[in-house]
């Protein structure tokens, strides 16, 4: 591609030259690389478009387990999305861990304030294992600030329980919990079914305020993977980065997931770990 320079001796494209997509991972780090920003950062990088970051919280965790979480000052959190609005833009963006209720509010103001398009919220909440990556009043902050500013609401069923107060043992209780969850103002909203048990495991249910669309796929892998979730929602992050229709982002996203899953790899004594760069030998 040719370049030329500018001033300062930076490169710019020239002319007529197509602009790279952009998304935001507005999230947490996860030392162990499987799952948070380091997951996101992999998969926007296989769908082929440029990942800005802004970190909410850094936690020291592997493949057994979190072992520590700190979450950053609300000031360098917005500085952070500052930093990346007013000189990259994006194109669409993902929340992760939002550790406490004040980094909440802090990026639903920055969501308003930019107008930041195609959002796309993962309610994290706990980590593979159980344990705890949120305080107290997340859910309140969540219902009151965040979710009305999402395009898409990405749940698991242990989320998507906390957010409703619904228990969900099935796809008929799925379809009932995304229409409440739609009631608390999200435009959008994605079930996922990987808690589910028998033959509906792995089936995951979205819904848009007019149909149900299931969306199947076949086990391909027995056990507990680490960082799906992530995966899934940065997937879909990106394809709307690139301009795909929602429902046509989440599908690509869900096949996207089950080869990664198909691709997990051992790096530690715990979990397995989702590869969005589906790097493996045959």
């Amino acid at each position: 591609m040719r370049e030329r320079l500018r001033s300062g001796g930076h490169r710019t494209q020239e002319e007529g030259q197509p602009n790279m997509k952009k998304a935001l991972s507005i999230a947490g780090s996860d030392s162990g690389g499987g799952a948070g920003i380091q997951a996101d950062l992999k998969t926007f990088s296989a769908f082929g478009v440029h990942g800005s970051t802004v970190l909410t919280a850094v936690t020291a965790q592997n493949t057994v387990g979190v072992q520590e979480m700190f979450p950053l000052p609300i000031g360098l959190v917005r500085s952070q999305i500052r930093s990346v609005m007013e000189d990259i833009g994006t194109d669409a963006a993902k929340t992760g861990m939002l550790a406490v209720p004040e980094i909440i509010e802090a990026v639903a103001s920055a969501v308003r304030e930019y107008r930041i398009p195609n959002l796309v919220v993962d309610p994290v909440m706990a980590a593979h294992r159980g344990d705890s990556l949120s305080s107290p009043g997340v859910v309140r902050s969540l219902e009151e600030h965040l979710l009305p500013l999402a395009d898409l609401l990405t749940p698991n069923i242990p989320e998507a329980e906390a957010l409703t107060g619904l228990s969900i043992a099935g796809l008929d209780d799925m379809e009932k919990t995304a229409r409440v969850l739609q009631g608390l103002g999200v435009k959008n909203v994605l079930i996922k079914g990987g808690h589910l048990k028998g033959d509906h495991i792995g089936c995951d249910l979205f819904w848009n305020g007019h149909e149900a669309v299931y969306l199947r796929a076949v086990r391909v892998f027995p056990g507990e993977i680490h960082g799906t979730g992530c995966t899934l929602s940065a997937a879909i992050t990106a394809g709307l980065a690139k301009g795909m229709p929602l429902l046509r982002a989440i599908q690509a996203a869900k096949e996207f997931i089950t080869r990664s899953i198909g691709a997990a790899y051992a790096v530690g004594r715990g979990f397995r770990t989702a590869n969005p760069l589906l790097f493996r030998e045959d």
